[in-house]
């Protein structure tokens, strides 16, 4: 059976600077194993699977699997399955509002003429972390314990720790262990200054099955849940732009609004790069 899919670029500014993503259209028979290893054989950080939704709320179905697992919610392959079913042909129940049905349940993405933008998912897990977990993040990007300004779990299923440190500088100019024993996902901010472009400077660093450390080039669902942070903490309260991607030569640009009620919208750029059949 042939199947469509499509390479979206997400959060990019230009093409070819932001996130890929692989979008396999029509998955209807494809097991879990064989999505695994389709996701292993493209290499990509995630790979998407379209499904038609199981629920009458939702407008279509997503299976999100990086190169080792699969995952309940993930912010770039949100926007980039979402786009994908948009140029596809798909129709939203509801005008300008589209609703992703996946492990984390209902994520609700809005179409405007800035693009699309998913409402934050919330975490599964917060608070502040021990000191233990924090002496293993020190050691992890290889700075101190000292130079750590803040930390929180910020936890929406990547399992993310999030780290402040005191500037975009601090951020960019980190060189973190090449491997570590165990799993980690560590999120690190740090504000620019004042008349740039991005208010902050995200990285998001992890380890692999075999412990060597990745960095993802921009991350979603990280910058959502750095984004519930800032809010909660007084830092930010109004709409900014946060900048990810930059020592990997990216230039990922997120765009982060507040509702009046609370909701968080998290959106970027979309581009559909290349199309065909499998």
């Amino acid at each position: 059976m042939h199947r469509p899919f499509r390479l979206v670029d997400v959060f990019g500014r230009d093409d070819f600077s932001g996130n890929p993503l692989a979008v396999i259209a029509d998955a209807e028979g494809l097991d879990t194993e064989t999505m695994q290893r389709i996701t292993r054989w493209l290499n990509l950080s995630e790979t998407t699977f379209l499904l038609p939704p199981t629920t009458p709320e939702a407008d279509y179905r997503v299976r999100i699997f990086t190169l080792t697992r699969e995952l309940p919610f993930a912010g770039h392959p949100t926007l980039g399955t979402c786009h994908a079913w948009l140029e596809a042909g798909g129709q939203p129940r509801m005008p300008g509002r589209i609703v992703q049905e996946c492990g984390a349940g209902l994520i609700p993405i809005r179409q405007s003429d800035r693009g699309l933008a998913f409402a934050a998912p919330p975490l599964l897990r917060s608070g502040p972390p021990s000191q233990q977990d924090l002496e293993e993040a020190a050691d992890f990007l290889n700075i101190s314990r000292a130079s750590i300004m803040d930390a929180a779990w910020i936890d929406n299923g990547p399992g993310w720790l999030g780290i402040m440190l005191e500037s975009a500088g601090a951020v960019l100019a980190l060189q973190p262990k090449r491997s570590h024993p165990r799993q980690i996902d560590v999120g690190v901010v740090g504000p620019h200054s004042i008349g740039q472009e991005a208010a902050y400077e995200l990285r998001a660093l992890f380890t692999d099955a075999q412990g060597s450390v990745i960095e993802d080039p921009v991350t979603g669902s990280l910058n959502a849940s750095v984004a519930q942070w800032l809010y909660a903490s007084g830092r930010v309260d109004g709409p900014y732009i946060a900048a990810q991607g930059t020592v990997l030569g990216r230039t990922g640009r997120v765009q982060i609004e507040r509702d009046a009620d609370g909701t968080i919208w998290v959106g970027g750029a979309t581009r559909t790069l290349f199309s065909g059949q499998s």
